[in-house]
């Protein structure tokens, strides 16, 4: 691979990206300063076993969300005396493409047992927590030969589990060989066609895994093959310029602007951390009767505040709306629609902004995208992954006749980046134009982004394939994400150990990829992904630690409260 140069490609990326600036509504500076973004590395290695590429990607996006927070920043103090290098590393997105796995608690990781004891359960319905249930999310076989379904029970799991004439639970099922079989066998008895309309009925997630070219000639894909990454458009309503809060000498490009996030998992949580690093008061809004994952939590609620509120309740409803009076920004991570229901849609709070006089941007991150037939279908990464092509081509580059979902939520963190964007862009375009705006962003199409720009040639493709374990090539179609994160992430860690410094040690010129902090609300201490852009004159670096859910109050005034958190290294 001594002909590759992954900071070259993430280097072409980016202007493939600014190329697209009009369809995209980025700021006219994003494409008149990209001389000023550039990409570094320590080795210029390609560290994901993965035949995309995902690390490029990355860093191109944060070249793009670098380039808008530089926009912000002159729009918000004026013009820099000389022009506001944003600086990307690609060992730093490559730590952003897997942050969940490197995150940790009081040392312990996501794949360690006992982490669990340090953690909010929040596993309401033991989705996560139960192996069996847990593999009702999983890629199987069907009754044709060549067919391949990946069934998604998400965070109940009961419903997936008996559509296909099983128990909701099993505890006599404990084993994980065993577990595969006998869940794999009853997918068996029905064909995709079969499994498609069961989940229609049902309103369960789930799709076939399909190659593609016969993804981009169904009628979904080949309507969304043609649309950008991400969208940002203006909401209607007549409102003049809202200007970002008055600069307090802070060099926090979003100081005094307050974002509402109701999102579960990662994707969304993305959008609003990156939204908190660049100094926004985010409020995480989590219904105490709706399951969550808690580890995720870890890294995902880096920066905000999470409070617990039931909107179906009118007292929830009440709070909320005194919260929303305030609010700058609304991230919904939900399925499509269930915000419209309870009247917090996009058309609502954009007739909301124009009462007030003060713009709103409103941010969807979906699975699907926001045109097409499957737009209004239920999804998570590995939804995504399966339906586009993703899988398919990870298990041939595997050198399997089969898919396989690939390592890491990297398309969860390839989203969130692009929702950020959209929402970066929609707070530049309310500060200087006025209105309010509406960015979407969604799995489908950061994946579709993945196809756009290319994979590795085979070539390429040959010498990576060789680097790695024979662990690697023992995975399978029907293994879980964590066992496949788990297995790849062991082989990085052997091959790559620059990526896992500890904070705090002498790097000798490496990045140093995780800053470790205490958080009061966990008690312990933990350890984070460092923000990955790096821009001049702009201060993006968080101000608390994370939390579970629901520990804070539902309040803006709280941010004004002296943290007990602390950086420690």
């Amino acid at each position: 691979m001594a002909s590759y140069s992954p900071v070259k490609e993430a280097g072409r990326i980016f202007s493939f990206l600014c190329d697209q600036a009009e369809r995209l509504n980025l700021p006219e500076e994003v494409v008149a300063g990209q001389d000023s973004v550039s990409f570094n590395s320590t080795h210029d290695k390609i560290y994901f076993p993965i035949p995309f590429k995902e690390t490029e990607t990355l860093a191109a996006l944060k070249g793009v969300e670098g380039s808008v927070a530089a926009a912000i920043a002159d729009l918000r103090y004026g013009p820099a005396a000389q022009k506001r290098n944003v600086k990307i590393n690609l060992e730093r997105a490559t730590a952003f493409g897997c942050q969940a796995y490197m995150a940790k608690v009081d040392g312990l990781s996501k794949l360690d047992p006992e982490v669990k004891k340090k953690l909010k359960d929040t596993d309401l319905l033991a989705a996560q927590s139960n192996g069996y249930r847990r593999m009702s999310a999983n890629l199987y076989r069907t009754k044709n030969e060549g067919e391949f379904y990946h069934i998604h029970g998400s965070l109940e799991a009961t419903t997936t589990l008996n559509m296909i004439g099983l128990e909701g639970h099993r505890p006599d099922l404990t084993d994980y060989e065993d577990v595969i079989k006998v869940i794999e066998s009853h997918v068996q008895k029905y064909s995709v066609a079969e499994l498609e309309e069961m989940n229609k009925e049902r309103r369960q997630a789930g799709v076939p895994a399909l190659k593609h070219e016969d993804f981009i000639k169904t009628p979904h894909g080949e309507l969304n093959f043609q649309q950008p990454p991400w969208k940002v458009t203006r909401l209607p309503g007549d409102i003049a310029p809202t200007p970002f809060p008055a600069a307090d000498g802070s060099k926090k490009i979003l100081k005094g602007v307050k974002v509402l996030e109701l999102c579960r998992i990662i994707a969304g949580p993305t959008v609003s951390r990156i939204l908190a690093e660049y100094g926004a008061d985010v409020l995480k809004i989590t219904s105490p009767q709706l399951s969550d994952v808690p580890f995720f939590q870890v890294d995902g609620n880096m920066g905000k505040h999470a409070a617990d509120l039931d909107l179906k309740t009118p007292e929830g409803r009440e709070i909320f709306e005194t919260l929303l009076a305030d609010a700058d920004v609304l991230v919904d991570g939900y399925r499509p629609g269930a915000l419209d229901r309870l009247g917090y849609g996009a058309s609502a709070l954009a007739a909301l902004a124009e009462k007030r006089g003060k713009g709103i941007v409103y941010v969807n991150e979906n699975c699907f995208g926001y045109e097409g037939e499957w737009a209004g279908r239920p999804g998570w990464q590995q939804i995504a992954d399966c339906v586009t092509g993703i899988a398919w081509a990870q298990g041939k580059f595997m050198n399997l006749n089969n898919p396989v979902v690939p390592p890491f939520p990297i398309s969860d963190y390839g989203t969130g980046c692009m929702g950020a964007i959209a929402a970066l862009t929609g707070l530049y375009n309310r500060a200087k134009y006025g209105g309010s705006y509406h960015g979407k962003a969604s799995l489908m199409h950061y994946d579709l982004l993945l196809f756009a720009v290319g994979q590795y040639d085979q070539a390429v493709q040959d010498a990576l394939r060789a680097e790695q374990p024979k662990e690697f090539f023992a995975l399978r179609h029907c293994d879980s994400v964590d066992r496949i994160s788990s297995t790849v992430l062991k082989g990085m860690k052997e091959r790559f150990p620059h990526l896992y410094l500890p904070p705090g040690v002498d790097a000798q010129g490496e990045e140093v990829l995780t800053e470790k902090w205490y958080s009061k609300a966990y008690g312990a201490d933990i350890e984070v992904v460092t923000p990955i852009a790096q821009i001049d004159g702009v201060d993006n670096s968080f101000e608390r630690a994370s939390r579970p859910n629901g520990v804070d109050r539902p309040s803006w005034e709280d941010f004004a409260v002296q943290e007990e958190d602390r950086r420690l290294a």
